[in-house]
């Protein structure tokens, strides 16, 4: 067990540190628009959601580097959907109490975070079905050999 990473096929390292550090730009991106770590946005409810998917996105970064890579794949997943989501709900309809991004949607560092968010969920998205696969493959190995 101590030799696992060489067992690891390069192309999936090369996938889970681009996937590791794509989160940790989508976390540094979210710190720059809310002011710094301990600044919070307005109203509180988007500054409370900043925060959980900056520790989110630390959180997944971290399971696609020391392995859990199903949890860290959908975490990954979700660190990019939400704050797309939000984009597009700020930005559009706007949200409750919410209104300032309206119509703003080529906001410099909104397009960067879209982007990195993309190019997460393109990454994430295949990676975790085929860990689901993978691992639906492995316990009908196991059923069919009886363990």
């Amino acid at each position: 067990m101590a030799h696992r990473a060489e067992t690891v096929p390069r192309a999936t390292w090369a996938a889970r540190w681009t996937g590791a550090l794509l989160c940790l730009a989508v976390a540094v991106i979210h710190v720059l628009d809310q002011g710094g770590i301990t600044a919070t946005r307005d109203p509180y409810y988007v500054g409370v959601a900043y925060h959980v998917l900056e520790v989110a996105a630390v959180v997944a970064a971290v399971l696609l580097l020391v392995g859990l890579v199903r949890p860290g794949w959908l975490l990954a997943v979700g660190v990019a959907v939400g704050p797309l989501l939000g984009y597009v709900l700020s930005r559009g309809p706007g949200l409750p109490g919410y209104s300032d991004d309206i119509g703003n949607w080529t906001e410099p560092l909104g397009l960067v975070s879209l982007a990195v968010e993309g190019a997460l969920l393109l990454l994430s998205v295949p990676f975790f079905v085929r860990s689901v696969r993978r691992r639906g493959t492995s316990r009908a190995a196991a059923r069919q050999t009886g363990r």
